[in-house]
């Protein structure tokens, strides 16, 4: 299944599987707190990258030459995490059912950043190995 290490191969591809419908969950859970203004413009880009990641893991796991496909998938995984860094400089992480936070909007927002981003940097360290892995070790 995964090439040159097979026992390494099923346990990552299934880790890492694991690990992106956890990180989907979270940000499906934020990005339905976004400005109504936003639903169908960043909102939608992220879910469309989120999804993308998804598939491109998915080709992997299936691909017997998988590292244009990995390569793939590490270029839209770092534009999953660009789009979540743009809306946290946007101030979209501040909002609670599409309006304003009342409480304490700046720490709402560190904190769905900083959650965000631990999970979306895991499953790139996890997509790094696996590239890694298939590249036979080798130096990008």
């Amino acid at each position: 299944m995964a090439g040159p290490s097979d026992s390494d191969g099923p346990s990552l591809e299934a880790n890492l599987n694991q690990r992106f419908i956890e990180t989907a969950r979270q940000v499906n859970l934020y990005l339905n707190h976004f400005p109504k203004h936003e639903k169908y413009a960043l909102a939608q880009q992220i879910r469309n990258a989120l999804y993308d990641v998804y598939a491109l893991i998915v080709e992997a796991q299936k691909r017997y030459h998988k590292k244009t496909t990995l390569t793939n998938l590490d270029i839209r995984h770092e534009q999953l995490r660009m789009f979540v860094n743009l809306a946290h400089s946007l101030g979209y992480f501040q909002f609670r059912d599409g309006q304003p936070s009342a409480e304490s909007p700046e720490a709402r927002a560190i904190h769905r950043h900083l959650v965000l981003s631990r999970m979306i940097d895991e499953l790139g360290r996890m997509i790094g190995g696996w590239l890694r892995l298939e590249s036979g070790g080798k130096e990008q």
